[in-house]
């Protein structure tokens, strides 16, 4: 059998740049690193936030549209009720109601924007990940 030795690769090679040469480098990295992070934080919050203000406007016109559709039936029932009670008793019932129910909806509405904070999550994970590397690579 022909066999070849195969010579063990080098893992490193020599760099005959100095000390003060190759901090000065990973100081240059690590603040395009910083920058680069601080770019995809601001890409990421530009996308929350046109998605936010899209979905503000469709509640709006939602809301305008919904609120004129409500009144509207808001006085037929009150009409309504009024002939089996006193007008004043049926405004009262009815507006209690509708009260009621604009207030869970508010509360539900306030829930649901609670649960997407407005910071970057992703661009955050992303900084701590490189503040851990590079705290264990300074060493």
């Amino acid at each position: 059998m022909n066999q070849t030795r195969i010579e063990p690769e080098k893992r490193f090679e020599r760099d005959d740049r100095s000390l003060r040469e190759l901090f000065r480098e990973l100081s240059g990295e690590a603040i395009t690193l910083v920058r680069q992070e601080a770019e995809f934080a601001k890409t990421e919050m530009s996308k929350k936030t046109s998605r936010a203000i899209k979905d503000i406007g469709f509640l709006a016109v939602g809301g305008a549209i919904a609120y004129a559709g409500l009144l509207g039936l808001i006085a037929a029932a009150i009409i309504g009720l009024a002939n089996a009670l006193p007008s004043w008793l049926s405004a009262l019932i009815i507006g209690f109601a509708v009260a009621t129910i604009g207030l869970v909806m508010v509360a539900f509405g306030a829930d649901r924007l609670r649960k997407e904070p407005p910071i970057p999550r992703k661009a955050m994970e992303s900084m701590e990940e490189d503040r851990s590397w590079l705290q264990k690579n300074m060493r």
